[in-house]
């Protein structure tokens, strides 16, 4: 059993300094659950050295995606808390409309994972008749879980909170459990890797999504990431965060309440 002062010793000190080399995952900037999560898999894997957990998610790259899928929780749906979708649908994207008086939306998933939460951006802004000239834009540290997104095909389980006539205007499926986005809603969204600690972001977004990407960070992080996030922002526009990801010092941050989990840029 790995005790938890080696979160502080040198050898793990050196494993993390690597990891960041290796993947760009800043293990740092992150609360301990994280660091527990890296030890459990250490001993789920048998490895009782930093020097070969590392050669073993170097060298090999399955064992690298589990690593990445284990640490971050790549683990979505579409139309995930499907209350949230509705609000987006029915109040928050027609007034974003009204306001900027075009329909032509700048929308960021950041944290976007497998795509499941950028693809669903995109239906909405088809069902809402935005204009194509702007994409959704869907960011994640990993590549490995940009590549699958990219690929757009996802389980039956997975669309379990998308009405069925959504399904079958956006979808194609080749079998029961397998279906695939059509090719004008994958056109709609614009990956790319992304660290949000570390990067710079672009600015003048309408809205942005960052769903269950801080859970583990630590609370300075948060601050931090919170405040380039309203600086992303357009005045008047909206952060739709996680629900257990509340904003408490939302005002000191400089934003103003708009509803559960959203906040909201003033004018």
């Amino acid at each position: 059993m790995i005790e938890r002062t080696s979160y502080d010793s040198p050898q793990y000190d050196v494993f993390k300094t690597n990891v960041k080399k290796l993947t760009g995952l800043d293990l740092n900037s992150y609360k301990n659950q994280i660091h527990r999560r890296v030890h459990m898999l250490m001993q789920r894997w048998g490895i009782k050295e930093y020097e070969e957990y590392f050669k073993t998610i170097k060298e090999d790259d399955g064992k690298l995606r589990e690593f990445l899928d284990y640490l971050t929780i790549n683990v979505s749906e579409f139309f995930r808390n499907p209350n949230k979708w509705t609000e987006l649908q029915q109040k928050i994207i027609p007034a974003l409309i009204q306001d900027r008086g075009r329909k032509q939306l700048k929308i960021w998933s950041a944290g976007s994972a497998t795509g499941e939460e950028p693809y669903s951006l995109a239906i909405l802004s088809l069902e809402a008749g935005l204009s194509p000239q702007t994409p959704v834009q869907a960011s994640d540290i990993d590549l490995g879980a940009i590549a699958i997104a990219k690929r757009g095909t996802y389980l039956k389980r997975q669309l379990m909170n998308v009405p069925g006539d959504l399904v079958a205007k956006y979808f194609t499926t080749s079998d029961k459990e397998t279906y695939a986005i059509k090719p004008e809603v994958k056109n709609r969204v614009n990956f790319q890797r992304m660290n949000l600690i570390e990067d710079r972001f672009a600015d003048d977004f309408d809205l942005i999504l960052c769903r269950n990407v801080v859970i583990y960070f630590s609370a300075e992080t948060k601050t931090v990431l919170y405040q380039k996030f309203l600086r992303a922002l357009r005045p008047g526009g909206y952060l739709l965060v996680g629900s257990t990801e509340q904003i408490f010092d939302y005002r000191k941050i400089g934003f103003e309440s708009a509803g559960a989990f959203l906040y909201r840029r003033p004018v």
